[in-house]
């Protein structure tokens, strides 16, 4: 085979590999989500440019503090697509979260997107576990101004280690991160996971996962 077939083959092969490795980009200036249109697609249809408005791009209430008398002393305030809806498309939301004294926000992961914490105020306690089989724990005790990296898809939490509030800020690289609280998962399925699978799982008696099923 000549020699320029091979630089082709070899460009058209890169060039896959580039197509299939990043994320589609935007197509135009935005794609403002209209949430009433009954059209099923990957992420939400696109209101007509002509009836954008700079409301589309807006959220206000970040400065409000979140409600944190619940039972694990933490409270989530997303700013997401569905409070954004010039997000859709862009792959960024951000959300703010508040923590009582010993307030924390349980192990969770977020399928669709990594996470960049910021804390505002406080002494905050961080760390995520890495995937099988390793399941290393890796934490740090962070305090205003520091940042924390928790890779996407990994189970990963907060707790508040000083004697006040903390406030912190995360960014997420998705419109729609979504959550999987690990305790509301599996033990508050619905239906329940079967009590002998989570049992075997956890090596524990059933009578122990029924009460756990209880309280989810």
């Amino acid at each position: 085979m000549a020699p320029h077939h091979f630089i082709l083959l070899g460009l058209l092969a890169l060039t896959s590999y580039v197509a299939l490795a990043s994320d589609h980009s935007p197509l135009q200036d935005f794609c403002v989500a209209d949430p009433n249109s009954p059209v099923l697609v990957n992420g939400l249809v696109c209101k007509d440019p002509k009836f954008v408005q700079a409301n589309d791009f807006f959220f206000s209430g970040l400065h409000l503090t979140g409600n944190t008398s619940n039972a694990v002393g933490s409270h989530v305030t997303p700013v997401a697509v569905t409070q954004i809806p010039g997000l859709n498309s862009l792959g960024i939301s951000m959300v703010r979260i508040d923590y009582a004294p010993m307030g924390i926000n349980p192990p969770h992961t977020h399928p669709r997107a990594t996470e960049v914490l910021l804390v505002l105020e406080g002494t905050l306690h961080v760390g995520f576990v890495t995937s099988n089989p390793e399941n290393r724990l890796l934490e740090k005790v962070l305090q205003k101004g520091d940042v924390f990296v928790f890779p996407q898809g990994l189970v990963h939490f907060q707790r508040n280690v000083g004697h006040n509030n903390v406030v912190a800020i995360a960014a997420l690289s998705s419109q729609n991160p979504g959550v999987i609280t690990i305790a509301n998962a599996v033990f508050g399925s619905k239906p329940d996971i079967s009590s002998d699978i989570l049992a075997k799982a956890f090596q524990v008696d059933k009578n122990i996962v029924n009460q756990l099923q209880s309280r989810f």
